[in-house]
């Protein structure tokens, strides 16, 4: 099948006009933008931006291969010709549930509003704040009583692959409902909640432990699992002990404990993005959007390296 498509692909460049004018600059031009209004948007600064990446250097590879057949290295260019569609077909069968996804996406009716909107259009301020009291409330008992809870942020959809094994909820956040899943009598207390703006998208999650050597032996797979969380993306993860009550919580493979919920709060607000700058001077543990940001600056220098 991917033969038949490149087949085609490449017939239609062969039948072209390839006596440019200013018509064919303009359309180049267009279709440039999109791509990049689509790239911004979309793709980067998330867990898509690698993919696409791969995608870019295989359509690479098999105009690398054209052009060894046109020069009479046949053997080679046909090889790599062949490990471009192989690894194709590959990722056709391994991407196919964010596939399904994208194309339901597309099928909804107001895909072009919340395209543009970011899907943000209907959240409130006021909400948010909303969001961070039940949450307070939700660490202050299950601290009180030292019931053990794991909740991630997944800001940038970084938990997106690990949420796809938990039990699917997109629930609004409630200080009920997440003492319901923490309770030690419930299938899901053992495993991670998974929240996104102001909704709980699952209950039940497996994280990634950490494989840290140095890290001491007195703490358990919870906050073992929030610190490898932090390590492979971007989310924050909060952690209420079991054993002692304390309340932790990890970024860009950091842990550090809360001694009162007051600071908790503010670094929930700045996580979260509802922090106003007159209140910048706040006491807090994490300067998380510095950190964010001084996370994604490293990422891009390495990659021009």
């Amino acid at each position: 099948m991917i033969d038949t498509i490149l087949a085609y692909i490449q017939s239609q460049f062969a039948a072209m006009d390839l006596t440019f004018s200013w018509t064919n600059l303009i359309e180049i031009s267009i279709i440039v933008a999109v791509l990049y209004a689509i790239y911004r948007k979309f793709i980067k600064d998330t867990q898509s931006e690698k993919f696409v990446k791969g995608a870019f250097f295989l359509v690479f590879l098999w105009i690398f291969s054209e052009i060894l057949i046109r020069f009479d290295l046949k053997i080679i260019g046909v090889f790599l010709k062949s490990i471009v569609t192989l690894i194709a077909l590959s990722l056709i069968v391994i991407f196919q549930p964010e596939l399904r996804k994208f194309l339901g996406f597309l099928g909804q009716v107001d895909f072009i509003s919340r395209a543009f909107s970011g899907g943000h259009s209907n959240t409130k301020k006021d909400d948010s704040i909303d969001v961070v009291k039940e949450l307070i409330e939700s660490v202050k008992y299950l601290s009180k009583t030292h019931t053990g809870a794991l909740i991630v942020f997944d800001k940038d959809n970084a938990a997106t692959s690990y949420s796809d094994v938990g039990t699917k909820l997109n629930a609004d956040v409630s200080t009920e409902l997440i003492l319901t899943i923490f309770h030690p009598n419930t299938p899901l207390h053992d495993g991670a909640v998974v929240i996104n703006g102001d909704k709980i998208v699952a209950a039940g999650v497996l994280l990634p432990l950490t494989e840290d050597p140095k890290l001491s032996w007195k703490y358990g797979t919870r906050h073992r699992a929030a610190i490898g969380m932090s390590e492979c993306s971007e989310a924050a993860c909060l952690v209420v002990s079991e054993e002692t009550g304390d309340v932790s919580m990890t970024l860009d493979g950091t842990l550090k404990k809360y001694d009162d919920l007051i600071t908790l709060k503010n670094d929930l607000e700045n996580l979260l993005g509802y922090n106003n700058d007159e209140n910048s001077d706040k006491k807090t543990i994490f300067k998380i959007n510095n950190l964010i940001a001084i996370r994604k600056n490293i990422n891009s220098t390495k990659g021009k390296v």
